[in-house]
């Protein structure tokens, strides 16, 4: 059975009168241990996908179901639960907790679990090696630079390994070295320990990383490519190749 499954996801906002029809009836779904990327121009729909899947936004109609939970009907404490417990977030602004040193914004979701501290300080100390942020893990967010940042909430992410791991953009702010790093450690959750990842980016080679590319076009399931047996480097091409099939649609998307 899929981990992810979506059912005629819509999302609307506005009234009547001026309506934007963000989410136009897409259904998928997502493997478990699947590496999952979407892709789409500026205003597709893409982050609003997410957020929909994210339990950030409630999706207009349609039904999201992780395993056998059905997420659009989840509210308050059991919402809470679900959010703490199976989903790890990685957003583009970061959304660090300026009050908290690095350390503590990454051991913050383990401490909520009540995990013991011992199991806490070594499971932030490794993801922070691999993420060649140990150098600020006694830093403030804002004594960090952009790509520190954002290694730093990928860490809060996926320190918990949790059943789904979303991204939004999660290298948009980092240089190419910083980059290869996160992708790379994408990659040896997903290859390693069966993580699940979506990951929303405008970026061909970021999207390479992936087992699978979805194209969203005005709110549309425009196309969709899986990798199989090729390797990174053929995945890159022919994700470049559906781009500029698209087109002017796209010229924003890379």
């Amino acid at each position: 059975m899929s981990l992810l499954r979506l059912n005629n996801i819509e999302k609307y906002y506005g009234n009547r009168s001026n309506l934007t029809k963000a989410v136009d009836d897409i259904s998928f779904s997502v493997e478990k241990g699947e590496f999952t990327a979407i892709m789409g121009a500026s205003g597709s729909g893409k982050t609003t996908l997410l957020n929909c899947i994210s339990t950030i936004d409630r999706v207009t109609a349609g039904h999201i179901f992780l395993e056998d939970t059905d997420i659009t009907t989840l509210k308050g404490k059991a919402l809470n639960k679900f959010r703490r417990e199976k989903l790890g977030f990685i957003f583009q602004d970061f959304n660090l907790m300026d009050t908290l040193t690095a350390y503590e914004n990454i051991a913050l979701a383990l401490s909520i679990q009540k995990r013991p501290a011992n199991e806490i300080d070594k499971a932030v100390k490794t993801v922070a090696e691999q993420l060649g942020i140990t150098d600020v893990l006694s830093k403030y967010p804002y004594q960090m630079s952009g790509g520190q940042k954002q290694r730093v909430a990928s860490a809060r992410a996926i320190v918990t390994e949790p059943k789904l791991v979303l991204a939004d953009e999660p290298t948009g702010a980092l240089d190419s070295k910083s980059s290869k790093m996160l992708l790379e450690r994408f990659n040896y959750l997903n290859k390693e320990q069966n993580a699940t990842i979506i990951m929303v980016t405008h970026d061909s080679f970021t999207a390479s990383y992936a087992s699978r590319v979805l194209f969203i076009k005005d709110g549309k399931l425009f196309n969709e490519i899986i990798r199989g047996e090729s390797s990174r480097k053929e995945f890159f091409d022919k994700i470049i190749n559906v781009v500029t099939l698209l087109g002017g649609d796209m010229s924003d998307a890379l």
